[in-house]
């Protein structure tokens, strides 16, 4: 082959290389909201593969979304409405929040924020709340959507995906495959309902107290304690923030009130409801959430536990083995 042809070659590897990666980027979102479906089919799985013993399968995707959709859809029904009027109001008298708030103003974020509400249109107004809540809307049907026809193929794509290794090691990789779903399963359950218990014991402290925009910043909480190590910290602070406005004790409370839930629901309550199966040291979670989070946002620092628990499975499965056998004397 002539050096010029080799030279054609490479620019054009590099040419597609570059394309393929344009594309990637440019598809982001589509692709996010394609792999969080795929991760919730995965969570929804066993469940719907006991319904399936009894029933065909599409009878069983449907009923599984129907118990999936259909509470999500009730509480959308009831709370639309007063969601989209406390975002609207929240939104209008943030900047009165800040300028009470003198801890924000010693560390010098106070113009920051008033300048992002002052300049962020979206946020202010009835049309701008309204459209934010129908774009999130718009994007958790697409993720049902997707999760139902991932559920509806589940089988047939795992099996597919067995079938890209090798003969002799395909029953080893589908016993591996086998546990990493049933880990991904037990996360995805048992963190949405560690999650929902937290947005409703945050709804009952706030109601309570008589802080202002409970069912907002309930909602809130339950959506960013799905964040793993930092999410339940964030909500906690945003939370202490706004009942700061109503006095200091009430404040001191409600922190008190989040860090005393934290360690009941690290020490109690996910423990009991997840169990111990994803079996990953602590710091590797905090590094996984960081990294998941810079890559994808929050979607990548939902699913980043999961995926290092799988990556540390297929690691201990597969790579310490062969390591520990390269490592023996011959006989």
């Amino acid at each position: 082959m002539t050096p010029f042809r080799v030279g054609m070659l490479g620019a054009a590897g590099v040419l597609v290389t570059y394309a393929v990666a344009q594309m990637v980027v440019a598809a982001r979102d589509v692709l996010v909201l394609m792999g969080l479906g795929f991760f919730l089919a995965a969570g929804l799985e066993p469940f719907v593969s006991r319904l399936a013993r009894r029933m065909p399968r599409t009878l069983a995707v449907f009923l599984a979304m129907v118990f999936v959709v259909g509470p999500l859809v009730g509480f959308l029904l009831l709370a639309m409405r007063p969601l989209i009027d406390q975002a609207t109001q929240f939104a209008a008298r943030a900047p009165e929040y800040v300028e009470r708030s003198d801890l924000l103003e010693r560390f010098q974020v106070k113009e920051r924020i008033e300048s992002a509400f002052r300049s962020t249109t979206l946020l202010t107004g009835l049309f701008g709340a309204g459209r934010i809540v129908l774009g999130v809307l718009g994007g958790v049907l697409v993720v049902l959507v997707l999760t139902a026809y991932f559920l509806a193929d589940l089988p047939r794509i795992r099996r597919w995906l067995y079938r890209l290794a090798p003969r002799s090691r395909r029953d080893e990789t589908q016993r591996v495959g086998d546990e990493i779903f049933a880990k991904i399963s037990a996360y995805v359950l048992g963190n949405v309902l560690v999650s929902l218990i937290a947005g409703l014991a945050t709804f009952a402290w706030l109601t309570i107290f008589n802080v202002p925009y409970a069912l907002l910043l309930s909602l809130a909480v339950a959506l960013l304690d799905l964040v793993p190590a930092i999410g339940a910290w964030i909500s906690g602070i945003a939370v202490t923030l706004v009942a700061l406005t109503v006095s200091l004790p009430i404040a001191i409370a409600t922190a008190v009130f989040f860090v005393v839930y934290q360690a009941v629901e690290n020490y109690f309550i996910a423990p009991k409801v997840m169990g111990r199966v994803l079996d990953i040291p602590g710091v590797v979670t905090v590094v996984a959430v960081l990294i998941g989070g810079a890559l994808l946002g929050v979607v990548g620092a939902i699913v980043s536990i999961p995926v290092a628990a799988s990556l540390l499975f297929v690691f201990r499965e597969f790579v310490v083995p062969r390591l520990d056998r390269a490592g023996k004397p011959p006989t």
